[in-house]
């Protein structure tokens, strides 16, 4: 009976270790998304009141894993009796990714925040009896959406991985990858969204390092937010593209052929970055024309 026990547990650990090894592959298929993932999110808290940040932070991770807890599900469903939809359902959200993006880009240069819009948000802002949860609604809403595209593909990239193994093995490989990922991505967010209260805390050190340390940070924490800010819109494009060019056979060659025309390598990855980026950038400002010809026919604001 104790060997039998004994084979029991070796097998059982030999499972975990060969499930741990699957989760740590699907954790590096995914880690280029997982850079834009967290560009993305700390974007979403710049402008946000300093002691709303780490509740914007918790509202958006809750949102995260509630995604998850929809798309493993969907994924699994959709690879075993539909994996022809895997695709298109993919470049929907590329779509909405670059129109998102260039939408951002559209309104930083065309649209200014009117006085009436700037005075309400300082007076929100003031008043401390102004529920600021109710007041970042829509800047929690739009950071779960865009959660849920670049989570779409991550959880994808996920099933690509152990696509040939046993149907428990997927399961538990996209259950840990989606709680990994989720606590990884926004305990970074909530570390970088508090820099500069940690600057402002070493600063009010007496200890000349501290000092020194606490200045440098809070220098830092608004140039590194300005920094995500940008990156997080530039990734909308080159994930969205990315999806783009991967779906469509006819863009995917042209991309193929200018990384063959700048000799492979490092600059055939710049010129694949570039065809991604020019594709995002096009598929979104083709989609918010469309979008903006809705509204006109339509008579809708949103």
């Amino acid at each position: 009976m104790l060997p039998v026990a004994a084979g029991n547990l070796l097998t059982l650990l030999d499972d975990i270790a060969t499930l741990l090894d699957d989760v740590s592959l699907a954790a590096k298929k995914t880690a280029g998304v997982l850079g834009d993932d967290l560009a993305l999110n700390a974007q979403q808290v710049t402008g946000v009141k300093a002691d709303r940040e780490l509740p914007v932070v918790w509202a958006v991770a809750k949102g995260s894993l509630l995604n998850k807890a929809i798309l493993v599900p969907a994924a699994l469903l959709i690879s075993a009796f539909a994996p022809w939809l895997i695709t298109p359902l993919l470049m929907i959200g590329g779509a909405y990714l670059c129109f998102e993006g260039f939408e951002k880009v559209v309104h930083k240069f065309l649209h200014k925040d009117s006085a009436a819009d700037l005075e309400q948000r300082k007076a929100a802002m003031a008043d401390a009896k102004v529920d600021m949860v109710a007041f970042e609604k829509d800047k929690i809403k739009g950071a779960v959406r865009t959660d849920f595209i670049l989570s779409a593909e991550i959880i994808v990239l996920a099933l690509g991985v152990v696509s040939t193994r046993p149907f428990l093995d997927q399961v538990g490989v996209l259950v840990i990858t989606a709680v990994l990922i989720t606590v990884g991505v926004y305990g970074l967010v909530a570390g970088i969204v508090k820099l500069d209260d940690v600057g402002l805390y070493l600063k009010q050190k007496t200890g000349a390092a501290s000092q020194a340390l606490g200045n440098g940070l809070l220098w830092l924490a608004p140039v590194l937010m300005k920094v995500l800010s940008i990156l997080g819109t530039i990734a909308m494009f080159l994930v969205g593209g990315g999806i783009i060019v991967h779906g469509l056979p006819f863009v995917h060659h042209l991309s193929e052929a200018a990384v063959a025309l700048a000799g492979g390598g490092l600059m055939g990855t710049v010129a694949s970055t570039l065809v991604d980026a020019l594709t995002g950038i096009l598929t979104g400002a083709a989609v918010l024309a469309v979008v903006s010809l809705g509204k006109k026919l339509f008579g809708t604001s949103h």
